[in-house]
């Protein structure tokens, strides 16, 4: 076994992810996406299914060209190796951008997505997506949170880690880079769910300073340091009866509403 497939095996497991700073990428489109981005390459193994198509051969070319070492093995080997059950011919290890949040310097009508312990992730990969499509100045994972490198987050994504800011933080770090961007926390909280309650949310308020938009996971919400730090809450009313949206739908809709206020 290669060196490089020995790594791969390592990055399946969070605490190989976190010590070595290295993700996963599966499959042409996450690959070509990482390509377009210029992240860097630590390598990627590949099996005669990528030149199959002229799409996976273009992308071979491409990474030949940028002197990415490859490691050809066996379809049934890659399968092995991979963490889909269709990988399409490549998985490669990839290094995403390190980011802190001294770096991330907000203007007027900023937004910042905040995950607190929002678990699943598939929600995690979406909300990033979303996140990029939107506009969002970043993305900070509380601890509770998915891992940012897991391999279902980076194809939920569809390549946005590579390009959007994300990082994690704790609750007290992100408080005080709040303080000093002069920036307003809102928490997205679910309005009272009785029957007989008025079910409508705060006004989202005009978007004369930065806003970290805090979104905690379904069950439980944010937790209580980022509402003790929060200026207000916001929401999205629902039907009557109606449980709740998934945190990655009610991501999408409150940043665009806050990303398209005045």
């Amino acid at each position: 076994m290669s060196a490089l497939e020995t790594l791969i095996r390592d990055l399946h497991r969070r605490k190989g992810r976190e010590r070595r700073g290295l993700a996963l990428a599966e499959g042409v489109r996450l690959v070509e996406e990482a390509v377009a981005a210029r992240v860097r390459f630590r390598g990627a193994v590949v099996s005669p299914q990528l030149e199959s198509t002229s799409r996976g051969a273009a992308l071979l070319s491409a990474l030949r060209d940028a002197d990415v070492s490859l490691v050809q093995v066996t379809q049934h080997e890659l399968e092995k190796l991979a963490d889909t059950d269709s990988p399409q011919g490549i998985v490669a290890v990839v290094e995403p951008p390190e980011w802190t949040l001294d770096a991330l310097t907000l203007e007027t009508g900023s937004v910042v997505l905040v995950l607190d312990a929002v678990q699943d992730p598939g929600n995690v990969g979406t909300i990033l997506r979303t996140a990029f499509a939107l506009g969002a100045r970043g993305v900070v994972a509380l601890p509770g949170t998915a891992d940012l490198l897991n391999p279902k987050v980076l194809r939920g994504s569809m390549g946005a880690l590579f390009r959007l800011p994300c990082l994690a933080a704790d609750p007290a770090e992100v408080v005080e880079w709040a303080n000093r961007q002069t920036a307003t926390i809102l928490v997205a909280d679910m309005p009272d769910a009785s029957e007989n309650s008025d079910r409508s949310s705060p006004a989202l308020p005009a978007m004369t300073a930065p806003t970290l938009l805090v979104l905690g996971n379904e069950g439980a919400g944010p937790g209580e340091a980022m509402r003790a730090a929060a200026a207000g809450t916001v929401g999205i009313p629902l039907a009557p009866r109606a449980e709740s949206l998934n945190v990655a739908i009610a991501a999408g809709i409150l940043l665009y509403a806050l990303t398209r206020r005045n």
